[in-house]
């Protein structure tokens, strides 16, 4: 397993979505190397978050649960070396 998994996260509605999002992070927690938050000052209530993840089958469990969450799209990229 020596992938560079990156998972960006756009949320919709950031006001109604973020609570469950960040509970899902928190649950996968430990797959989260890395994490950015970024919002649009035009339209704050979009945000997009890019995750730097761990190539552990825990890591495609998390992507599935935060995309069941209406409102919230996320996309991969997989490097592999």
């Amino acid at each position: 397993m020596d992938k560079h998994i990156i998972v960006g996260v756009h949320i919709v509605d950031r006001e109604a979505h973020a609570v469950k999002v960040q509970a899902v992070f928190t649950q996968f927690g430990e797959q989260i190397k890395t994490r950015l938050g970024m919002h649009d000052d035009i339209c704050p209530s979009n945000g997009l978050i890019l995750l730097e993840m761990a190539d552990t089958p825990e890591t495609c469990q998390m992507i599935e649960a935060v995309q069941a969450i209406g409102g919230v799209d996320c996309k991969t990229m997989v490097f592999e070396h």
